[in-house]
């Protein structure tokens, strides 16, 4: 087994892997991570259960403990968090090289086959079993997401402060409609004050990494030099030379945005994207963003992947000069571009540092109240996706956007309630799940 180069060397503790006494080999880690890839079916939910499963409870690569302070870290990160924890845990792994390999294999399938699909939905046009497919996909997504809720709930909320703080994030966001930024600051505020006052005591971290990467300034700069213009140098190109009125123009300044104050994993940037795109920049209507969703369910990989599709519609239904086709195509992968490039500079820039503080109290209980309140998050994407799939007329009621409860559309309704038990009760799987919602709903529409 080949051992750590000098330039990777500070990033594993020897002891961790008792099994090879040595750093594990690129390809073997490469194969792991193609088939964490090929896995990532279901949402972040059902993606982080398979990377723990490959990287911790098979292989014992990674300890318990760092799995779950890396992931506290990328939720508190914006974007998704599933993709930064694979490329969290590829650095680890195998330095920047494996981190580029894990991050970059958890995207390429999903996009290559949302991309597919994209081109399907548009050249297959309104048809009837098109619309009833979506229809279908809906509501299994709607459970689907309920069914993340769950999950992440039974991890996260584990003591009477983490339900205190989710309850009042959901508020914050659903109710009052407050900044994503500063819910999760204020929960990770929240998490440092109740460590100090003694509210909260971590669970004391016993494999503390000895050779962990020792962050330097001049290691920080490079990071930053590399990965902000390849970020946003074609931002600033498209402002420049093709106008801030252009739909492109216009894609990669929002999206590059959401990078930005889109926390809480994909979830909550889903919660976010989806009211901007629909109410705000009318690209999309609530129907595209849930039929959207549905496809990158049934696609591997990231669920924010789903963004591609937006920034597909988007150019599509706007190409200007272009071919509509080509500028659909151009308007995803330049979403998908904005959307998880900046992902690897969170996580080469701030890995080092939260591998150096694991051991520290304080931050184990402000990252563990962010989690706590990622539930509330997904509550509200939850509450406002029911909203919209259930019931076809709203009104606005303070910052909320209340059901017209005379709209209920009662064939969507009952198909999410058997959706609803074919997940829970009968454990049939969110694959076979939408499958089979997607084909009652293309039946039905024929039939109708």
């Amino acid at each position: 087994m080949a051992q750590r180069r000098a330039d990777c060397a500070p990033l594993v503790h020897p002891t961790i892997y008792r099994e090879y006494d040595a750093v594990v080999e690129q390809r073997e880690a490469t194969k792991v991570w193609a088939r964490v890839a090929a896995l990532s079916f279901g949402g972040p939910a059902g993606q982080i259960a398979t990377m723990h499963r490959e990287v911790v409870e098979q292989r014992g690569w990674v300890s318990e403990a760092q799995f779950l302070h890396a992931l506290n870290f990328c939720m508190l990160l914006p974007g998704p968090e599933a993709q930064q924890l694979a490329t969290y845990l590829g650095w680890l792994l195998g330095g920047t090289r494996g981190g580029l390999i894990a991050g970059g294999l958890f995207v390429l399938p999903g996009m290559v086959a949302l991309m597919a699909l994209s081109w399907l939905s548009v050249l297959a046009g309104e048809t009837t079993i098109v619309r009833g497919l979506f229809a279908g996909l809906q509501a299994a997504v709607l459970v689907i997401v309920v069914e993340a809720l769950i999950k992440v709930a039974k991890r996260a909320l584990t003591s009477n402060f983490a339900y205190g703080v989710a309850g009042l994030a959901f508020l914050a966001l659903f109710v009052f409609a407050l900044p994503f930024p500063l819910v999760i600051g204020t929960a990770a505020l929240a998490g440092f004050i109740a460590q100090r006052s003694g509210l909260v005591t971590p669970k004391p971290v016993t494999d503390v990494l000895e050779d962990s990467a020792r962050p330097t300034l001049s290691r920080a700069l490079k990071i930053i030099a590399i990965w902000v213009p390849l970020w946003l140098g074609p931002v600033v190109l498209l402002q420049l030379f093709a106008g801030s009125e252009s739909v492109f123009s216009r894609l990669s300044l929002f999206f590059s945005q959401v990078a930005v104050v889109t926390f809480g994993g994909a979830y909550a940037v889903l919660a976010y994207v989806a009211q901007a795109v629909v109410e705000r920049f009318h690209w999309l209507t609530a129907a595209d963003m849930m039929a959207g969703l549905g496809l990158a369910e049934t696609t591997p990989g990231p669920l924010i992947m789903v963004l591609q599709h937006v920034g597909f519609l988007a150019a599509y239904r706007d190409p200007g000069s272009l071919a509509p086709l080509l500028a659909g195509t151009l308007g995803g992968l330049l979403v998908t571009w904005v959307t998880f490039s900046p992902c690897f500079l969170w996580v080469f820039l701030g890995a080092p540092f939260v591998e150096r503080l694991r051991g520290v109290k304080w931050l184990s209980a402000a990252l563990g109240a962010v989690t706590a309140a990622v539930v509330g998050v997904i509550a509200s994407l939850a509450l406002w996706f029911a909203t919209h799939v259930l019931f076809s007329a709203t009104t606005h009621l303070l910052a909320v956007d209340a059901p017209v409860l005379a709209s209920l559309d009662l064939f969507t309704a009952a198909l999410a309630a058997v959706a609803a038990m074919l997940l829970f009760r009968v454990h049939f799987g969110a694959m076979k799940t939408l499958g089979l919602c997607a084909l009652v709903g293309m039946v039905r529409a024929m039939i109708a």
